[in-house]
């Protein structure tokens, strides 16, 4: 099923990177503005019943593989909603997690922590975070509380690691000890996680952190974007573009599917991912994703242990240059097709699963940000199939998406060239 030549072997090129790594990323492929996707992300308003999507796609030849994996209608009825800032003034955010007591902990892509108060306002910096490599789509990333947190205090932050050569994603476990100022600090840190090779690049680390109930961790990632790096999607002894399935210490899950395979890394669930920033359970616990393409092809996936999911070889979309990705092959027995995709893109990043009282309409709904949406799309499921779309509006580029412990959605929202975020609260217009 796997096209295991590719996956073990590989090209010359692409192993010379695994033994020297410390390449520059220059490639034509990856635009250098520090936005995922390109405006617009959708057309003039539609309809209930029809798609929301009213803009051409950027490769129209493109034909899905089955009904509704593009293009989904809206709901006959839908949602009316109200938003609110609750906090602003913020630092750019990457990432927001509630805490037990109400209050959100966040991250700042420049590599600082901090607590938001109910009150919307920002808290110290909190001590000990690891040092961080900020440029373009690197920093400080993801927030994630350990399922024993209530007990533990025990917090994973993914983060682009500064190394001799280049950067990666990294993992690092601690422990957050609050104090009565609004903020608290780390202690016992400990990188647990460590892409692999080395890269000198600023874009494409992924990555989310999703925790489960059984002690494990899903670790999302990038494949670095350029054209020497992004062929390693396809390789079991790389670490771009994959998702990894670890303990809470780091070490791969002893059920994965290539542990037993010579030369594949053991931490991998599956392959062929290009950027994912949006990742989340649904209600059954299975691990859901959402990752960027180029222009078009943003992807929804549920990826399952060993499965390649296409990219670089398979795509819908094409290049940012306006070229074929590849040789432009949107399915191959080999690869999973996605469950959904979107051309023009959203460009998501955070996903969360509504369960809730405020929008009962939206209870088995993954809620995506979307940073060329500048918005929440809302993506209704029946059978493991979307079968509706719909978008709250918010006009401003959506980073991170959580469901409150009050039921209202909270966006966060960053303007890049400021600087700076704003928190938004949605909930049902009266």
């Amino acid at each position: 099923m796997l096209k295991t030549s590719r996956l073990l072997a590989g090209t010359a090129l692409s192993v010379a990177l695994l033994v020297t790594p410390a390449l520059a990323q220059t490639d034509a492929t990856s635009p250098e503005a520090p936005v995922e996707g390109s405006a617009p992300a959708e057309g003039d308003a539609a309809p209930a019943g029809e798609p929301v999507e009213t803009q051409p796609a950027n490769a129209p030849d493109q034909v899905p593989a089955f009904p509704g994996q593009t293009r989904a209608p809206q709901p006959a009825d839908l949602v009316e909603t109200t938003s609110e800032v609750v906090a602003e003034g913020l630092p750019q955010l990457w990432a927001m997690e509630f805490l037990p007591d109400g209050r959100m902990l966040v991250t700042a892509k420049q590599g600082t922590l901090h607590i938001v108060g109910e009150d919307g306002e920002l808290g110290p910096e909190i001590p000990g975070v690891p040092e961080v490599d900020a440029r373009g789509q690197g920093g400080l990333l993801d927030v994630a509380l350990a399922s024993d947190f209530d007990s533990s205090g025990r917090i994973f932050l993914s983060y682009a690691e500064p190394r001799d050569g280049g950067n990666g994603t990294a993992v690092a476990s601690a422990t957050l000890a609050l104090d009565d100022a609004g903020g608290g600090t780390l202690e016992d840190v400990s990188v647990i996680f460590q892409q692999q090779p080395t890269y000198d690049g600023d874009k494409h680390f992924g990555s989310r952190i999703v925790p489960t109930d059984d002690g494990s961790l899903y670790i999302t990632v990038g494949e670095r974007s350029d054209e020497v790096t992004r062929v390693q999607a396809q390789e079991l002894a790389s670490g771009f573009g994959k998702v990894f399935h670890v303990d809470l210490e780091g070490q791969p899950m002893a059920d994965n599917p290539f542990t037993d395979t010579e030369g594949a890394l053991p931490e991998i669930w599956s392959l062929g991912h290009r950027n994912v920033q949006a990742a989340a359970l649904d209600g059954d616990g299975r691990l859901w994703l959402v990752e960027h393409g180029a222009r078009g092809g943003d992807e929804l996936n549920r990826p399952e242990p060993g499965l390649n999911y296409g990219w670089p070889d398979v795509a819908y979309g094409i290049e940012y240059s306006g070229e074929a990705i590849g040789e432009g092959i949107t399915a191959d027995a080999d690869t999973q097709q996605p469950v959904y995709y979107w051309d023009p893109v959203i460009a998501p990043s955070g996903m969360a699963w509504y369960e809730g009282e405020e929008f009962p309409e939206w209870n088995g709904a993954f809620l995506i940000g979307g940073l060329v949406a500048t918005g929440i799309v809302v993506t209704h499921l029946e059978g493991d199939r979307v079968a509706f779309e719909e978008r709250v509006p918010l006009d401003a580029r959506v980073r991170d998406v959580r469901v409150g412990p009050d039921g209202a959605v909270y966006a966060v929202t960053e303007d890049p060239e400021a600087g700076t975020s704003t928190i938004v609260r949605v909930t049902r217009a009266d």
